[in-house]
């Protein structure tokens, strides 16, 4: 189970979390949320939480899936394929991501429209290649693009029944599921319906990959089972405990949640709650904003609106709002209940995501019509400086531009950094978060493109308006057609980059986008910049 523990940051956090406590116990709250009643977060949301609660009970109810799954793997095996490719969008990528790190077991994530990853992605090793294509809609742009560019891949090397190498996680009805049929898939795995994306480590969605990938995920079925007893009681009930920190943290206004591991043994267990935390919280105006940083220490840990939660012992974290310790399936269903909590305290519904789609519908409009017609402020060096007259000023080098960005963030604000690059081989760019924060002082988040518009892309729009924004973009380094589809990825890409840029314009967010000309150059010089 898992062992949390809730120590206040300073006596108003504490008193806030007394006072939650015993207005919890006086709905009974926890006893409610563990038998699944949907009137928790009032009659607005009711209709979707009747829906939405099946995450409770995973521990017991995915068991059904061990078995098909151990046959699977077993049989890939012995076909010779064991390299698992995994083509999904958030909760369809982070948590199997985070699952197959921890335990040291071999999967590729593509969740991106990169053209250079994707390529990499497909580029050697086919023969001994399943990939997985989840989506719980079944029609993620993303996703579909991945499937058709695998695909044709396999193809062109020469691969015979292409099918035997794809498998589905999908819900039931869905159109990949009727694609992945007529296709000749491996395997159709339906996920369960009553459990959305966000809150589904233990679903199909979740386990499918893992096992593939050969992850012992019956353990994290057990671990999971073990905390749903606790569940009812607010006695030794860690995941109340938790969600109780978060929405007392919100109450006393400390809603900028620093995410920081301190030895727990989870590999990058903050980018799943990060979406977790960030779509499920942020809308109507209100909610919190997860900030992921590289320790307990690092820049931008401390300020009148961070909260602090460590994953594992409180470390060198100075009072944090709660650190919580135990193994990694307890800690999914902690969260995901702690989420649901902290919800109705501040009063919004966890389980929809109303602004995700805004930067769909750009895309796709962009798409249609064709990219829009900027032009340079100015450009400095490998990068192009982009933004509006009243906020670059006289800023005639990219150090200025960050400045100025940086003057922008408002009170109590934060700033987001948007990277659309590769994560693997534009991998220095996740050092501008820590750079940025030391010089401002300030929350600052990173987020890679375009899988952030799947977590914290809700929160840019539907919560707080007082973001500052870095968007980054660069030329392609790879040429990848999505077949069947009049563009290509560089195209998807840059569409995606441009839709979220008018959806932040259209709320008046002080917005800088940087180009890189040449990556590698682009990156350092960027670095180099920071004020």
């Amino acid at each position: 189970m898992a062992d949390l523990s809730v120590a206040a940051a300073d006596e108003k956090l504490a008193a806030a979390v007394l006072e939650l406590a015993a207005r919890a116990e006086a709905d009974e709250l926890a006893a409610k949320l563990a038998a699944g009643d949907p009137t928790l977060w009032g009659p607005d949301a009711e209709p979707e939480a009747k829906l939405r609660l099946g995450w409770l009970d995973l521990g017991e109810t995915s068991r059904d899936l061990l078995p098909r799954l151990a046959a699977l793997r077993a049989e890939l095996v012995a076909d010779g394929i064991d390299r698992v490719v995994l083509a999904g969008m958030g909760g369809s990528s982070l948590a199997p991501e985070v699952i197959c790190r921890t335990a040291g077991a071999g999967l590729v994530v593509l969740d991106t429209t990169d053209p250079g990853q994707v390529s990499a992605a497909f580029a050697e090793h086919l023969n001994r290649t399943v990939v997985v294509v989840s989506s719980k809609s079944g029609g993620t742009v993303e996703t579909d693009s991945h499937r058709r560019a695998a695909w044709a891949a396999f193809e062109a090397a020469g691969i015979e029944d292409v099918g035997r190498h794809f498998v589905a996680v999908t819900d039931p009805g869905s159109p990949l599921d009727a694609t992945a049929r007529a296709a000749g898939f491996r395997a159709v795995i339906l996920a369960d319906p009553d459990v959305g994306g966000r809150y589904s480590a233990l679903t199909a969605f979740g386990l499918v990959p893992a096992a593939l990938a050969g992850v012992d995920v019956a353990a994290l079925l057990d671990q999971a089972a073990a905390l749903r007893r606790q569940l009812a009681g607010t006695e030794h009930n860690p995941a109340l405990d938790l969600g109780l920190a978060l929405g007392a943290a919100w109450t006393v206004g400390r809603d900028k949640i620093v995410i920081a591991d301190t030895g727990s043994g989870i590999v990058g267990f903050g980018d799943w709650a990060e979406q977790l935390i960030a779509e499920s919280t942020g809308k109507d105006g209100r909610g919190l904003l997860p900030v992921v940083v590289e320790g307990p220490t690092a820049p931008g840990t401390a300020g009148p609106d961070v909260a602090v939660v460590t994953v594992g012992p409180p470390g060198d974290a100075v009072d944090p709002a709660a650190s919580v310790t135990g193994p990694l399936g307890a800690h999914f269903l902690a969260w995901e209940y702690a989420v649901a909590v902290a919800g109705r305290v501040l009063g919004i519904n966890p389980f929809d995501q109303p602004n995700v789609q805004e930067s769909k519908d750009n895309t796709a409009r962009i798409l249609e019509s064709g990219p829009p017609s900027d032009r340079p402020r100015f450009t400095d060096g490998a990068i192009e400086v982009y933004g509006d007259a009243a906020l670059l000023g006289p800023a005639d080098d990219v150090s200025a531009a960050l400045a100025t960005l940086c003057e922008a963030i408002p009170d109590r604000g934060y700033l987001a950094i948007m990277a659309y690059l590769d994560r693997e081989n534009d991998a220095t760019a996740v050092d501008l978060r820590g750079g940025l924060a030391r010089v401002t002082g300030r929350a600052v988040t990173f987020g890679w493109a375009p899988r952030f518009l799947h977590s914290t892309g809700q929160y840019h729009k539907g919560g707080p308006q007082v973001g500052a924004f870095l968007q980054i973009t660069a030329d392609p380094d790879a040429s990848v057609a999505v077949p069947g589809r009049p563009y290509d990825f560089a195209t998807l890409q840059a569409a995606q980059a441009a839709g979220d840029r008018q959806a932040l314009a259209q709320r008046g967010r002080p917005l800088l986008h940087l180009h890189l000309t040449d990556r590698a150059a682009g990156l350092g010089q960027l670095l180099e910049a920071i004020p």
